[in-house]
């Protein structure tokens, strides 16, 4: 058995993980939702043409909307270290 391994996770992509929270907290609350869940289903496209395994685009997607959403939450509160 291999294993499948992702060169660029999209977690790790911060330009694009910033620039998405970044945008979504311009917009109001379900517009935001909208936006993140556009964003993933771009991304999932994406991976999907490069022949991803759908149980390694469902852990992909996961891991950037939890990076998103945490950006999302320090932009707005900060972080402990902030405080």
């Amino acid at each position: 058995m291999s294993a499948a391994v992702i060169p660029f996770p999209l977690a790790k992509r911060l330009d694009l993980i910033h620039r998405q929270a970044e945008y979504a907290l311009c917009l109001k609350p379900e517009k935001a939702e909208q936006h993140i869940h556009r964003q993933l289903q771009c991304q999932a496209d994406a991976l999907h043409r490069r022949g991803v395994s759908p149980a390694a685009i469902k852990r992909e997607l996961a891991a950037m909307e939890m990076a998103i959403r945490t950006v999302m939450w320090r932009l707005t509160f900060g972080t402990p270290e902030q405080a």
